[in-house]
Parts: C-alpha cells; structure tokens; sequence
C-alpha cells in the first residue's frame, strides 16, 4: 500500500528571518515552530512520499523550490487561497492520485480538503482529537523520539 503524507504550509517563513533568502526548498521555507515539527515527523517516517500543501501553491515536494515570500492563508479567502480544482488537477499532474493511503499531518481544515482531492482513498487524521497546536506537537514528538508512526 502506497502511502503519502501531508503535512501544512505556515505563515512564517525563511524570509521573514532573512529577507535576502531568495528562492528556497519548499523543505525550509516553512520555519514555525509547528510547520518544523510536522516536517520532522513526515521526514522521519515518510522521507521518500511527504508533500507540503501550500495555500498558495498548493502541493509541493520538498525539494521544490519557492521564489519569493507570499502572503496566502487558506484562512482568509481574500487572499485567493488555491482552490480544490487546482489542488485535483495538481495531485493528478504530480502522480498523487496513485497513493492508497494519505496520511494528514495538520488541523482538520487539511483534512476536509484532502477528502475533497482523494475521493475513495484511505485518509487519516492522527492528530485527530488534538486541542490546539501544542499538543499536537506533544504527540508528534513523541513518535519521532519513540521512532513509532501515529
């Protein structure tokens, strides 16, 4: 079974550290306390099938790159997050239709649009139940230093 993890974008980024950044990773453009953390557990247990969903660029590969900083929340729709078309008609360009299992490593926002973009497959929410960030990063944690996935 062909798994792949998803894990959330964030407001801070690389460049509000260093604005002279210029194009980055998609790995280390998301610098929050709790964008790292989901990006350590995905690296951790699924370093070969994790995406970044990007409200502005909706899913990247770490390795992909990000020219400038942006300002788009799928929070605020004033700031054109990207759509649920876009986002299918980008898991379908980048062969992400083909997973059995996805695996959402953020807040149940992430994971009403992952059941819009994988109708039928397997999708689960391990941070499910969590109140607020902390915690989730209490969890996330704790299968990182127990080397055993949620």
């Amino acid at each position: 079974m062909k798994t792949l993890c998803i894990i959330p974008c964030g407001s801070l980024k690389i460049w509000k550290k260093n604005s002279s950044a210029g194009p980055t990773l998609a790995k280390d453009v998301y610098i929050g306390p709790f964008a790292s953390k989901c990006r350590e557990y995905a690296s951790t247990f699924y370093p070969d099938s994790y995406v970044i969903l990007s409200a502005k660029y909706g899913f990247l590969w770490p390795d992909e790159i990000i020219p400038e900083n942006y300002n788009v929340t799928f929070k605020k729709l004033s700031t054109n997050p990207i759509t649920i078309t876009d986002l299918i008609s980008i898991a379908r360009l980048k062969n992400l239709l083909s997973y059995d299992r996805i695996i959402v490593i953020a807040g149940k926002e992430y994971v009403a649009m992952a059941k819009q973009v994988f109708p039928g497959k397997e999708i689960h929410n391990p941070l499910d139940g969590c109140a607020g960030n902390g915690i989730m990063m209490n969890r996330l944690n704790s299968a990182i230093q127990n080397g055993c996935p949620l």
